[in-house]
């Protein structure tokens, strides 16, 4: 990865990620958001962040290895029939297309989810959030769908430079001070406003806006749910992890899968939905998914039955 010419971007930003993280504060303190910023909470997604970047080494080493290892099977090279930005270009927009679907995994099955949990773990949204990622990356597997896009003729390299630029874009959103961006850009792209309804845990608000640069994605697949003025997105996690320990966070969720799967009572088949069903599967019902959410929720406040991010009923 230290290639000039497809170079590790995300080391370079990091400068970059703490002026910005300087900038919010000083913004923060003559513009104040109530409970934007705890001491805690930021120092332990820098920590996080931190971590993510030493497990980070291991993870592109071997997704690497393995990509490399599939482009020998490749249809075809693109660079053979363009000039190297539009491959670069088309390369993106892929891979923004193939992190919808990878984000959309990490919703609804519980393997991938304790992975992605870490991100959505603060109870927070600030610059320092974006950076709260987990260390588990090489665990969860999802470098598996990348296998058609270097099928099709995207390098490795080029789709890990391409992947590194769409994390880099997604840094900018994990605030609150920006309101809205022009309504143009609101309906193509990402945005701050897009980005806090996917962190928040009201029942509207869930598993909704999987986007990574383009919020095109979710419009087109029916995931898309607009921020309401009038309903400010309750951050964290529907269970919250009441904890700053980063081992915890790291892995507090691939612990609870251990334990749920050798419980008494759940059969055979129950014990591999604690692995890969949606998260808030139970064999008992003491849990709720967030389909089951939704429906509580609707029961509870029948007014609001196929308003945005509702079921009707």
């Amino acid at each position: 990865m230290s290639n000039p010419e497809f170079p590790d971007i995300l080391i370079w930003a990091i400068p970059f990620f703490i002026a910005c993280i300087g900038l919010e504060l000083i913004w923060l303190k003559y513009h104040p958001i109530k409970d934007a910023y705890t001491v805690k909470d930021g120092a332990t997604s820098l920590i996080m962040g931190s971590g993510m970047s030493v497990f980070d080494i291991a993870t592109k080493a071997v997704n690497l290895i393995f990509l490399m290892w599939v482009w020998q099977f490749a249809f075809f090279d693109l660079r053979d029939h363009m000039s190297l930005i539009w491959v670069v270009l088309i390369a993106l927009v892929a891979d923004d297309f193939m992190y919808y679907w990878k984000h959309f995994l990490y919703h609804k099955s519980r393997w991938f989810w304790a992975t992605h949990v870490v991100h959505h773990s603060s109870e927070h949204y600030n610059l320092t959030t974006a950076l709260r990622q987990p260390w588990t990356n090489l665990i969860s597997g999802t470098v598996v769908l990348a296998v058609p896009l270097v099928l099709l003729g995207i390098h490795p390299l080029i789709l890990f430079f391409v992947g590194a630029l769409n994390l880099l874009y997604q840094f900018w959103f994990h605030t609150e001070t920006i309101d809205k961006m022009p309504r143009w850009f609101e309906a193509v792209m990402n945005t701050p406003s897009h980005h806090r309804v996917h962190h928040g845990r009201n029942a509207r608000y869930l598993d909704a806006n999987y986007a990574g640069i383009f919020i095109i994605w979710d419009r087109m697949f029916g995931t898309f749910v607009p921020e309401q003025a009038g309903e400010k997105p309750d951050y964290g996690i529907v269970k919250p992890l009441t904890t700053f320990n980063p081992l915890k966070i790291a892995f507090g969720e691939y612990i609870s899968i251990v334990k749920d799967v050798f419980s008494k009572g759940p059969r055979f088949s129950e014990r591999i939905k604690y692995i890969f069903a949606a998260p808030g599967f139970s064999h008992d019902g003491s849990r709720e998914n967030v389909a089951q959410i939704k429906a509580a929720y609707i029961k509870e406040n029948p007014d609001q039955a196929g308003t945005p991010g509702l079921p009707k009923s």
